[in-house]
């Protein structure tokens, strides 16, 4: 299978400086705060997010050349990325991430709140200083979808009778969102038409929903150590996710396991196996190759190029990796 590192080969130089910039930005101010932020940047991150940025605006500049503002913008995204991470760890008390301790598990609760908060403060102080408007409305907009999306997420726990369109929506929220504008957002500063930049727009939102559907599919398929979380964990929660709503259309019994929140012994177990047993999942990977081909059709108006080439094996790369 291809790895998303081999994919971002076109901008694999860009994504080194990124990654030192990247700790120069926080600051050492804040010595725990450093710390946290060194930790969570040499984490092992694919940096997709940051990739995205850049090879759409190689792929939209004319001779494909970088400026310092798609650079800064990349940086922006990873910070903002990250910052969620961190949050998202809190409120769902998760220990590892990536298979390594998280933030919260490492430096507590109170440091890692505060890192997420420092983080999302640095990446909007940073992006004012782009002076692009546009810009600046599309980025501040993400933010506000992670927050949308957390709370969503919070209140639709253990909902049986959550559909799939609102599902959806909250993956959009949580995850689409980053890609779709901060896409739309390099292609604006690269100075690309508005109908160029909307479906750069679409393509990151599309490639984002396979990006989830897939995440959510591994959750049942994948090991934990592959993972590096407990396998089901989002079930467990009581986070619904498109294998277990399809799969209850035909297995009407998980919904009374989940409506009482596992509470018995073996419920977990139970569900897990209806759903294995179910459609649930190749009915989620369907869903997911669906986004991914429309986010494919996106790219169709951008001139040949290594960048639009790797922008299209991303699609395939999203329904292909293990973890």
């Amino acid at each position: 299978m291809t790895s998303a590192t081999s994919l971002f080969s076109p901008v694999d130089a860009d994504l080194r400086l990124l990654t030192e910039n990247l700790k120069q930005l926080v600051g050492a101010r804040h010595p725990i705060l450093y710390a946290a932020a060194e930790y969570l940047f040499g984490a092992g991150g694919k940096r997709l997010r940051p990739a995205i940025v850049l090879l759409v605006a190689k792929a939209t500049m004319p001779g494909g050349e970088i400026t310092q503002k798609h650079r800064r913008l990349a940086e922006i995204t990873e910070m903002i990325h990250t910052a969620s991470l961190v949050h998202d760890d809190v409120i769902d008390e998760s220990e590892l991430r990536r298979g390594v301790p998280t933030v919260n598990s490492s430096f507590g609760n109170r440091v890692a709140v505060l890192a997420g908060d420092f983080l999302f403060a640095q990446s909007s102080w940073y992006l004012a200083n782009l002076d692009n408007l546009a810009v600046v409305k599309l980025l501040s907009e993400v933010i506000r979808d992670f927050a949308e999306g957390e709370i969503q997420q919070g209140l639709n726990r253990f909902d049986a009778s959550l559909s799939i369109e609102a599902y959806l929506e909250k993956s959009y929220y949580k995850t689409a969102s980053l890609m779709a504008n901060s896409a739309k957002a390099a292609a604006i500063l690269s100075g690309a038409s508005e109908t160029v930049a909307q479906q750069l727009y679409e393509y990151g939102r599309h490639l984002g929903l396979a990006f989830q559907i897939v995440d959510d599919i591994l959750d049942f398929t994948a090991s934990s150590d592959a993972l590096g979380k407990p396998a089901g964990s989002d079930l467990r929660s009581g986070n619904l996710t498109a294998p277990a709503l399809f799969a209850m259309e035909e297995k009407p019994y998980l919904e009374t396991l989940i409506e009482r929140e596992f509470a018995e012994e073996d419920d977990l177990e139970q569900a897990m196996a209806l759903i294995q047993d179910s459609r649930g999942i190749e009915r989620s990977r369907q869903l997911a190759q669906d986004h991914a081909q429309q986010a494919m059709q996106c790219l169709n108006d951008l001139p040949a190029s290594d960048c639009r080439q790797a922008l299209l094996e991303l699609c395939n790369y999203a329904l292909s990796r293990q973890h």
